[in-house]
């Protein structure tokens, strides 16, 4: 496991360790943890240990057993399924409400972001690629005119975030996530409500697809009828 520095804050960095460290399998579901042992392994003190796992565990990647440390659970598909139905019942019908509003300065600004995207999948810099994409989603939620239901998906996102589940590298590349964002302005541009909820709903679709089916392959066991009804689908994803 890396030793913690830099600039961004002592708890974020140890969340990003220890996600890093059970994707690389250094530390494994199901085994028992000490959070002294990994603050002497990051070389730092306790506390943003504690506050790292408190996180973790409150997003269900591990779990704190009394007196004896921590466990690694195993990633369980139900919680993107739950996160991601979320999704498409709060941001298919903002996109729509977008798209009937929209003024030069919101497709202004979704373009930009869009063009960010684009300039950081080309210099494969995913961290910040994923802020240009999540600002595109704010401006969408955002040009709504709610902003509570902003920080409901911003919080949703954060969860996915921090279960450490991601598609970039494994089914899907930089380039290709910018492009699932491309009919979404170009109806936003053309005010096109209906046209705007099918784009985004395909993209939110799509990436649930991805994630839930990466989840199930570690699991090994299919997505259930349930789940797959969740998610608008008829059956499990198609194959990846």
């Amino acid at each position: 496991m890396r030793e913690i520095q830099g600039a961004s804050s002592l708890t974020d960095q140890v969340v990003q360790a220890v996600r890093e460290a059970v994707l690389s399998g250094e530390l494994k579901a199901g085994e028992l943890y000490s959070a002294y042992q990994l603050a002497e392994r990051l070389k730092i003190s306790r506390t943003p240990v504690r506050e790292a796992l408190l996180r973790l565990a409150e997003a269900g990647m591990v779990r704190f057993e009394r007196n004896r440390g921590f466990r690694v659970l195993k990633r369980d598909p139900q919680e993107i399924v739950e996160v991601f139905h979320l999704r498409l019942l709060l941001e298919v019908p903002a996109a729509g409400l977008a798209a009937r509003n929209a003024d030069d300065t919101l497709v202004a600004a979704l373009r930009q972001e869009l063009d960010a995207m684009r300039a950081m999948a080309d210099g494969g810099d995913d961290a910040r690629f994923m802020r240009h994409d999540r600002q595109f989603h704010q401006l969408l939620l955002l040009a709504g005119g709610n902003a509570r239901l902003a920080a409901v998906v911003d919080g949703l996102r954060d969860t996915t975030t921090t279960l450490g589940t991601s598609t970039v590298g494994r089914s899907r590349n930089l380039w290709e996530i910018a492009a699932e964002h491309e009919p979404v302005l170009a109806a936003v541009t053309a005010r096109d409500p209906d046209a705007a909820m099918s784009a985004l709903r395909a993209h939110i679709t799509h990436t649930a697809d991805l994630l839930v089916g990466q989840l199930t392959d570690e699991a090994g066991t299919p997505l259930s009828p349930a789940q797959a009804e969740l998610l608008g689908r008829p059956g499990p994803p198609a194959g990846r």
